[in-house]
């Protein structure tokens, strides 16, 4: 196989996209990562497969989260040991981060380069206090029994939502027994107090990660930022959790999936909920309009006693926010509730 050449300005045009989304990471408290994505763009052109790559990757980056997965390959290759610099870069001992960050790319440039061709996976369990902060709401108005259905699951961690004690500015949601407590900062007002009473969940993505999958597992590990420790806290108890109530998942696309869960019988006197976390960004314009589609029916046939709702936690077009929305129905009207940390550390409530 012939060893790709990136253009002069493809490798330019990758190297300004690490050290903008460097910027965005320093800016989510992930200094660790910032410094990486930067070591990363001044040697990328020693790394011609994972240049290429980058250069060459169709649609826009930023959104298909291409950092993110470079972050994860060379995370994976320091747990996995065989590099030393960068292993020890990713222990914590100080070390020249730019000789930690040059030799994975040299010595495991196409690992590297083939990491982002794999789906990315929804991990960070903080994000399903925002869920948890929407249901008590509609628990208000509809007060009956809840059922999930989430695309994008991933391992289906947010499934279990109701299995977490979530403190959300005083009030507890879920479980207040549960060995994960998720406190985002913020969430004011409070929520009212509710036990979050989940009838049922099930969950769809391309390629679930399924827990009894020790490898899986690791590979979601992969993902996190190191230096945020409380993370690695969350997935590990979620995790030991979810192999307690492995949750429900299917392998399909939501463009496929969610018309048929949502044209099945709705329970009588329960409330079904869709819920989706960033996710949206991920899907092709094709089956996000068949996602929408499914909804407007589903919405249609909604009455008091089988209500719809939809959760979201999606950044804005521009990338700029992430938006909280809730919509249900029968009255199908769309509310924005609140701004949020991507990785559900702090959530800020509209008045």
């Amino acid at each position: 196989m012939a060893v790709p050449h990136p253009s002069d300005a493809g490798l330019a045009a990758a190297r300004a996209y690490l050290e903008d989304q460097a910027r965005v990471a320093h800016g989510f408290g992930s200094p660790f990562v910032a410094a990486l994505l930067l070591a990363g763009a001044r040697h990328l052109k020693v790394a011609p497969y994972t240049a290429t790559m980058m250069a060459e990757r169709p649609g826009n980056r930023a959104s298909a989260a291409v950092a993110i997965r470079f972050h994860s390959a060379l995370h994976a290759l320091a747990r996995r040991g065989g590099i030393a610099p960068l292993a020890a870069l990713f222990g914590g001992e100080t070390v020249d981060v730019d000789h930690a960050a040059r030799t994975p790319l040299t010595m495991g440039d196409l690992a590297i380069a083939e990491r982002p061709k794999h789906p990315t996976q929804t991990i960070e369990v903080a994000r399903s206090a925002a869920f948890a902060a929407v249901l008590p709401h509609l628990g208000q108005i509809f007060a009956m029994p809840v059922d999930l259905l989430e695309i994008g699951a991933s391992a289906g961690l947010n499934l279990n939502l109701g299995r977490y004690r979530h403190n959300l500015g005083g009030t507890i949601a879920g479980d207040p027994s549960s060995e994960l407590t998720i406190p985002p900062i913020g969430c004011a007002p409070p929520p009212p107090a509710t036990t979050l009473d989940v009838r049922t969940a099930r969950g769809v993505d391309l390629a679930p990660i399924r827990i009894e999958d020790a490898a899986a597992c690791e590979r979601l590990l992969d993902h996190l930022f190191v230096d945020q420790v409380q993370p690695m806290d969350r997935l590990t108890r979620a995790l030991a959790i979810a192999r307690r109530h492995p949750p429900r998942l299917d392998q399909d696309s939501a463009g496929a999936w969610l018309p048929d869960r949502l044209a099945t019988v709705q329970v009588d006197g329960c409330l079904r909920v869709v819920l989706h976390s960033m996710v949206m960004q991920y899907l092709a314009a094709d089956e996000r309009r068949d996602v929408v589609a499914a909804l407007q029916p589903a919405g249609a046939r909604a009455d008091d006693r089988h209500p719809l709702a939809v959760i979201g936690l999606e950044w804005t077009p521009a990338r700029d926010a992430v938006r909280l929305t809730m919509t249900h129905w029968p009255d199908g009207r769309t509310r924005q509730l609140a701004e949020c940390d991507p990785y559900g550390a702090w959530i800020r409530c509209r008045a």
